[in-house]
C-alpha cells in the first residue's frame, strides 16, 4: 500500500476522502488553489498547499511514489484537459506518482436515449464539459502507458449530500420539463463517493474504468421533486421540453438533451462496495 495520499481538488469531495484517510492514521496532503482554501484544511488538520493548476506544477507538491487523486475541475473553456496536462508535464520536476485515481464523469458516454450502460459502451462525450473529462482520461492513459504508473478512472454520476442539494433553485421557484417527457439521470450520495474512491485507490485495477452511481435511475423531474418534498418546499412548475429553451438555462438544457441509465456492477463486484445509501429515498435522510 502507498502511504502517502496527495488530493488535487481538495473541495467538497477531497477535503472528505482527507478525513477518511487521517482516521486511518495515514499521511495526507491536500491541493487548493485559494489561501481561504489552504486556511480550512488546515483547520480540519488537513496538510494543505497552495497552487493554481493553470500556473507550472509548484515544486512543493511532491508527488514521487506517492498515491494521487486528481479531483479538480477541468477548465471552464475548449475541448482539452490543460491543466491536467500541464500536471503531467510537471512530473518530471515534483516526481512520478505510483497511483492515480482520476475523477471523470459519466458525461463522457453521452446521450445513450436511456439505454443501460456499462463501462463497454464507448465513449461520445457530446458537450464541451465532457470533452474535456474524456481528453483528461486520454492525457492520463498516455502517462501510464509510458511511464508504467497505475491509473483508475472514476466516472461519476451526479453528486449529492449535505451542502449539494438544489435547494437555491427550488425556492426560486425555477421551473422544470414534465416529468414524462423528463430524461433519465443517475446519481451517487457524496458518502459513498467517498468510499469509492477509498476503494478505487486500494483495489481499483490498473487501466479499470468504474461506473459510480447508485445503480436505481429516476429522472431530473423526480429528482427536484423528492428533493422539495424532503425540504418542505414547494415542487418546482413544470413545462414542457418544447418550451425549454426559453426558460432554462443554456447547462440545463445540456443536460435535459442526455439520458442514459448507468449499471454500477462493476463497481460493486470488483471493489467490494456496500453503498450506505443505495436509493434517492435513504440518500436524503443522510443529508440532515
Amino acid at each position: 500500500m502507498i502511504t502517502h495520499k496527495v488530493i488535487i481538488g481538495c473541495g467538497y469531495l477531497g477535503t472528505r476522502v482527507a478525513l477518511a484517510y487521517l482516521q486511518q492514521a495515514m499521511p495526507v496532503t491536500g491541493v487548493v488553489r485559494t489561501a481561504s482554501s489552504v486556511a480550512a484544511l488546515r483547520a480540519a488538520g488537513i496538510t494543505a498547499v497552495l497552487h493554481d493548476l493553470d500556473q507550472p506544477v509548484s515544486a512543493a507538491i511532491q508527488l514521487q511514489d506517492r498515491a494521487l487523486f486528481y479531483f479538480a475541475p477541468p477548465p471552464r473553456h475548449g475541448e482539452e484537459e490543460t491543466r491536467v496536462s500541464a500536471l503531467i508535464e510537471g512530473f518530471e520536476r515534483v516526481g512520478q506518482p505510483r497511483r492515480v485515481v482520476y475523477l471523470s464523469t459519466t458525461g463522457v458516454y453521452g446521450d445513450c436515449g436511456g439505454d443501460w450502460v456499462d463501462e463497454t459502451r464507448p465513449a461520445n462525450p457530446q458537450v464541451d464539459r465532457a470533452r474535456r473529462r474524456w481528453d483528461g482520461e486520454q492525457r492520463f492513459r498516455a502517462w501510464s502507458r509510458d511511464s508504467g504508473g497505475e491509473l483508475v478512472v472514476l466516472r461519476v454520476a451526479g453528486i449529492y449530500g449535505p451542502g449539494k442539494l438544489p435547494l437555491e433553485r427550488l425556492q426560486r421557484g425555477e421551473p422544470t420539463v414534465l416529468e414524462s417527457e423528463a430524461p433519465y439521470t443517475n446519481r451517487i450520495h457524496i458518502h459513498d463517493l467517498v468510499q469509492v474512491c477509498l476503494a478505487a485507490m486500494a483495489r481499483g485495477g490498473s487501466g479499470e474504468v468504474y461506473n459510480v452511481s447508485d445503480g436505481v435511475p429516476g429522472n431530473m423531474t423526480d429528482y427536484f421533486n423528492q428533493v422539495a418534498d424532503w425540504a418542505g418546499l414547494p415542487r418546482p412548475p413544470q413545462i414542457a421540453l418544447a418550451d425549454a429553451d426559453s426558460q432554462l438555462s443554456a447547462g440545463m438544457l445540456s443536460y435535459l438533451r442526455e439520458s442514459r441509465r448507468l449499471d454500477s456492477g462493476k463497481l460493486q463486484r470488483e471493489l467490494g462496495v456496500t453503498l450506505r445509501y443505495p436509493d434517492l429515498v435513504s440518500g436524503l435522510e443522510g443529508c440532515r
